[in-house]
């Protein structure tokens, strides 16, 4: 049983033993352990603050582009509308030319069909004057041997010319 129990001498060597030892690290490595837990501790809490700022100025950085890209959006919906607005603003200019063209077209057309059809008019009138004339000099030729019906005739006619 004497190896199981320790003798009286032996736990007080030990117990001297561990109490050095204990002074020993409490007096030359206790204090750097601290300052070594405490310094770590130090850069933990700064690298936790870092990458807090870190996320904050992400966050930052996310609304900020948020916002840029939502004043893109705007931007260009008011471009595209500018466009479509400057579209519809030729086309109709373009359609209102077109109708004043197409009016001023057809004005052109109808003084040249009134041109054309009096130039026509004319040209009958004198086909029928001249085709009345052929006709009244054949007639009268007939009828006017004599001097007396030639007399009476260029009398009428002379009425008739001053009556007009």
């Amino acid at each position: 049983m004497d190896l199981i129990i320790p003798s009286a001498g032996l736990i007080f060597w030990q117990l001297f033993g561990f109490l050095a030892l204990l002074f020993i690290l409490i007096k030359f490595a206790w204090k750097p352990m601290l300052a070594a837990l405490a310094e770590r501790e130090a850069s933990i809490d700064g690298a936790l603050k870092a990458a807090e700022q870190a996320r904050n100025e992400m966050a930052n950085l996310k609304a900020e582009n948020e916002k840029l890209l939502q004043e893109a959006r705007l931007e260009r919906d008011t471009i595209l509308r500018k466009a479509q607005e400057a579209s519809a603003k030729m086309i109709e200019e373009a359609k209102t030319e077109a109708g004043k063209q197409g009016a001023l077209m057809i004005e052109n057309a109808k003084a040249v069909i009134e041109t054309e059809k009096k130039a026509a008019l004319a040209e009958v009138k004198t086909q029928v004057a001249m085709l009345t004339l052929e006709v009244t000099e054949k007639l009268i030729r007939k009828n006017l041997s004599d001097d007396k019906a030639q007399s009476a005739l260029v009398d009428e006619f002379i009425k008739d010319l001053k009556l007009n």
